[in-house]
């Protein structure tokens, strides 16, 4: 780094911390929290294999009838267990994995999940039970190794449609150089549980080769474990449906197949691509705006814990569903337990098999996983805090991901406070002003075509704000005609599939202590005597309060008013005006639901009936749905709407909320090449509500206030509290970007 000059301080004050604050170790915080280290997978991979009678094999092994380690992860102690640490210095409880198993050498196959323990030593290994039924074989997610059976049998299929691929295309999916094809693969795989048939549809292989459908699609039936089995049961050709292959094939030689032929490709002309096309008036050899923090990072990262402005936290990344965090607390109390990303889900219409099937369900991709490396100064600012996670999903070591996560602090643009005190009189008594900077922790899930931005932000006024922003490349069909009633026309064979966007967030709320209860807030019209002019009437708001003491009456499903106010408070803990200690829920969303209740798949995702809903807080619910749904949708193995059915009373306790956020996306022109985060970022803020006694913020030493001297305005007063001049330090490094992940 260089400066052109630096301020050094002797002692910077920060809000809600000063350097002589006495700190409980970071680690100890944060430790019980940690993703499993590279070791600690080794070690329980190692331990299990050692085991005879679970009669393991390598993932890599090219057979699909074996048993082998699917997936491993921290497995999260009890909140009680966790809670008597954090609180009260008690041991920590055992650490310990959480393994998935796929049993497919044996008579009747199954997946079983094991907790192995404790770490980093591990000697024992416990079956995992469900609260409902054990998942079926068939909803496991799919492995690298069924893919690569998958294209072998792709090369099969389409060496009997070799020349319909050519006369259509010009690209064929063997014997190809530079005119290849790829494909997609469809979820959930059927139509009912037990199932596992794909539609798969074929691609241009170019550079967004999403976008670049060709009109050919078909359902391969993949069930069986011995690929030799596996049978194609429809072909989808230019709007046509055929029972076979074979059909296609005699009735397009026969001239009974309506033929398409698609436009000559021109690399030179390529929509797809990032390469920049068309004016710009922008200034090319100008860099633009850079952050920079010219005396380094005012907030404190140590392992997975992390300080800033008052707040602090833990967190970890959960291979199945992504960025969690725990124990929020600010200057010193606790907010929330746990708020974490539970699912996201994306349901499609269209025309076309593939688009009509397509409803997906992404942690059943390993949306976790999915958090490739973060370009300093694109995806995070070059000043960020990069970290490396380590996963173990579908592998048989670890993988390294190199730089996935990053932290930084960054200005709004916006301030956090600002007033201008008018004289009236053409001058002013004072101006104040707070530079409104945040905290931000972030992460990116890139599952196959879309790409996720996940956003906690930490304000310095006790706010926090959960964001997701969607970018990444459209889920595109072949257009037909019917097609523009489930979407927009994006090119001369392309349709751009009308989708809702839905994510569902847990927020394990811990105000003031883990005893709350819930109100919403609401306003009523009141009309009443003038009391100083009685011949009038005064018609006003009044505060309308609700107490919403069972499960059902604080679930509100999509369709029906959700109150603006939503409030957990601590019923027992006030603030100094006699309000009790409280947050609030607002919502930065329009989200709706995307299937009728009850109707097939949207029994597997039934989180997304409601945007809120509030439940007594269970070690035995703690997430909202599992990798298997994505391929068993009918019959899920965690039913969220189990959690209110029981109706039990939210009252004076502990409570979680679960969060859906989400948005309609109807494709249009603009989203070629790529969708664009401005209007698609959507989520939550958790906003205090009387639990301060005033705006924590004031504690900032990033205020500026002016007077006028001595009611002279030739000559100003300033207070602030940080150096007026710091600098500039731009980094000299150049970009570097690697992207590889790997095992270790």
């Amino acid at each position: 780094m260089w400066c052109h000059f630096l301020i050094f301080l002797a002692a910077v004050s920060t809000a809600g911390a000063t350097c002589h604050q006495k700190r409980e170790p970071a680690g100890q915080r944060g430790s019980i929290f940690a993703d499993l280290t590279a070791d600690e997978m080794h070690a329980v991979r190692d331990f299990l294999m050692s085991k005879p009678q679970l009669r393991l094999s390598s993932s890599h092994k090219e057979t699909l009838k074996k048993n082998s380690i699917f997936l491993m992860e921290l497995h999260v102690p009890k909140k009680g267990d966790a809670l008597k640490t954090l609180d009260k210095g008690r041991a920590k409880p055992k650490r310990e994995a959480r393994v998935v198993v796929t049993f497919g050498d044996q008579l009747r196959p199954n997946i079983t999940e094991y907790i192995v323990g404790p770490l980093p030593k591990p000697t024992y290994y416990k079956r995992r039970t469900f609260k409902g039924k054990p998942p079926k074989f068939e909803s496991r997610p799919i492995s690298q190794m069924e893919y690569r059976h998958v294209t072998n049998k792709l090369q099969e299929i389409t060496k009997k449609v070799y020349r319909i691929l050519v006369d259509t295309t010009g690209f064929s999916f063997h014997n190809c150089t530079d005119r290849c094809l790829t494909f997609s693969d469809i979820a959930p795989r059927g139509l009912e549980s037990g199932e596992r048939r794909t539609w798969i549809m074929l691609q241009k292989f170019v550079e967004g080769y999403f976008i670049h459908p060709i009109g050919f699609e078909f359902l391969l039936n993949h069930k069986s474990l011995d690929p030799a089995e596996w049978e194609v049961e429809k072909v989808w050709y230019n709007d046509q449906y055929f029972d076979s292959v074979e059909e296609l094939v005699e009735k397009y030689e026969k001239g009974e197949v309506t033929k398409i032929k698609l436009p000559d490709h021109d690399d030179d002309d390529l929509y797809s691509t990032y390469i920049p096309r068309g004016e710009s008036s922008t200034r090319a050899n100008v860099q633009g705006p850079k952050l920079v923090q010219p005396q380094g990072p005012r907030y404190r990262v140590e392992k997975n814990f992390v300080e800033y402005a008052g707040w602090s936290f833990a967190f970890r990344v959960r291979s199945s569903a992504g960025l969690q965090l725990f124990d929020l607390r600010f200057n010193g109390e606790r907010v929330a337990y746990e708020i974490s990303l539970q699912e996201a889900a994306a349901f499609y219409s269209g025309s076309t098999p593939a688009a009509m099937q397509t409803k997906y369900i992404d942690a059943g991709w390993g949306m976790g996983t999915e958090d490739f490396e973060l370009a300093s100064g694109i995806d995070c600012p070059e000043i960020a805090t990069f970290l490396d996670l380590y996963h173990y999903y579908d592998t048989d070591r670890p993988v390294l991901y190199k730089n996935a996560l990053c932290i930084f602090e960054m200005t709004t643009g916006v301030p956090l406070r600002r007033h201008f005190n008018s004289n009236f009189k053409g001058g002013y008594n004072f101006y104040g002003g707070l530079e409104n900077n945040v905290l931000v922790i972030r992460t990116t899930s890139t599952v196959y075509n879309y790409d996720y931005i996940w956003d906690f932000l930490f304000y310095q006024n006790g706010v926090m704000e959960a964001k997701v922003s969607a970018t990444g490349y459209i889920h595109a069909t072949f257009f037909t005609p019917e097609g523009l009633n489930h979407g927009a026309r994006v090119y001369s064979y392309v349709l751009g599939n009308l989708h809702t966007h839905l994510v569902n967030y847990k927020v394990d709320l811990d105000i003031a202590g883990r005893d709350n209860s819930f109100e919403t807030i609401e306003l009523k019209y009141e009309n009443f005597t003038n009391p100083w002019s009685p011949r009038h009437s005064i018609v006003q708001s009044r505060l309308h309060r609700t107490q919403r003491t069972t499960e059902r009456e604080a679930a509100f499903p999509f369709g029906k008013h959700l109150p603006r106010y939503l409030h957990f408070y601590n019923p027992t803990k006030k603030n100094r005006w006699g309000h009790h200690k409280g947050y609030r829920i607002q919502f930065n969303s329009h989200a709706y639901s995307v299937l009728p209740q009850g109707w097939k798949e949207e029994v597997g995702i039934t989180w997304s009936r409601y945007p809120l809903a509030v439940t007594r807080q269970k070690d035995s619910e703690m997430t909202s749905s599992t990798i298997y749904t994505q391929n068993d949708p009918w019959e899920p193995v965690v039913s969220f709407e189990d959690y209110i059915r029981d109706n039990e009373n939210i009252d004076k306790t502990d409570l979680v909320a679960w969060v859906t956020v989400g948005f309609l996306h109807i494709p249009h022109s603009e989203d070629i090449p790529n969708t664009s985060t401005p209007g698609n970022s959507v989520g939550f803020f958790l906003r205090p509500f009387n639990f301060f006694d005033e705006d924590p913020s004031v504690a900032s030493r990033d205020t500026v206030i002016v007077r006028p001297h001595k009611n002279s305005f030739s000559k100003v007063d300033t207070d602030r509290w940080t150096p007026e001049l710091a600098g500039y330090c731009m980094s000299n490094k150049p970009f570097h970007y690697n992207g590889t992940y790997r095992e270790v």
